[in-house]
């Protein structure tokens, strides 16, 4: 079902943007996937952007940390795991090797807990505990998260990192083009993927693709509002069709369109 009001641990849950220029960040998506975007107070002078379709909210986005952008860091998506205590999973996630980057903490208003995490492979993941504010509430929509997807240079040592914190499990297979291809489980249904690195030298970390309806149109459309295209609109036999696009900001992300669509 598109509209979701809870996750189970170990599920991907939420996705959001931390942009280099978040005006020009609102102004693409906002166009690309009709977005409408309500502003919320982050704290220390933050504003945090909440993108809603349908009435229910999907993603978020806001501009990066100061010490970020004056680092250089990139724009990038961060992607979200549902938990059921952030502060266990935190425990769970250094003693699997995990490199905690970010502490547990509230976020404002009883939306949540949430900690940030790199992976034993170096891939940064969010862990996040419901409050009032439980993750995407529409998925599988056009404009809305599909599919979420490690890419690492060391599959099954990310896995088991994974498997310890979540509780998930993985199975492994070949898929499309691939020889292998492992998809995270939980409670029998798969939820996330997990692939070897497709370009040497980029550093491990987790694509966010969202559904659109017409790859090749959306494709067309991002470029118009200035868009890059990392890898041009390509099929996947028995998956769909997608390509790699980097928004104004620089941040990599994928559209795709299943062969049901």
């Amino acid at each position: 079902m598109p509209q979701v009001d809870s996750y189970k641990q170990g599920t991907p849950c939420w996705v959001d943007l931390s942009s280099s220029d978040v005006e020009a960040s609102k102004a693409f998506y906002g166009d690309l996937f009709g977005w409408e975007l309500d502003a919320m107070d982050a704290g220390n002078g933050m504003t945090y952007y909440m993108a809603k379709l349908q009435d229910r909210y999907v993603a978020g986005m806001m501009q990066q940390m100061p010490d970020m952008a004056t680092a250089g860091a990139p724009s990038y998506w961060a992607n979200y795991l549902a938990v059921d205590s952030v502060d266990e999973a935190a425990e769970r996630a250094t003693a699997a090797g995990g490199n905690i980057l970010f502490p547990p903490d509230s976020v404002p208003n009883g939306s949540g807990r949430m900690f940030f995490a790199a992976d034993p492979t170096g891939a940064q993941i969010g862990f996040w505990e419901a409050g009032s504010h439980h993750g995407a509430g529409l998925v599988n929509e056009p404009g809305t998260v599909v599919w979420s997807e490690l890419q690492t240079n060391d599959v099954p040592k990310a896995v088991a990192f994974y498997e310890s914190v979540t509780g998930c499990s993985s199975e492994t297979a070949a898929a499309g083009d691939l020889q292998e291809y492992t998809q995270f489980v939980v409670g029998g249904k798969s939820v996330a993927g997990a692939m070897k690195q497709p370009m040497e030298g980029m550093p491990p970390f987790w694509m966010t693709y969202f559904n659109v309806a017409d790859v090749n149109e959306s494709v067309a459309k991002a470029v118009e509002l200035g868009a890059q295209v990392f890898a041009p609109a390509f099929d996947v036999p028995g998956v769909g069709r997608m390509a790699v696009l980097g928004d104004p900001a620089g941040a990599a992300f994928s559209v795709m369109a299943g062969e049901s669509n």
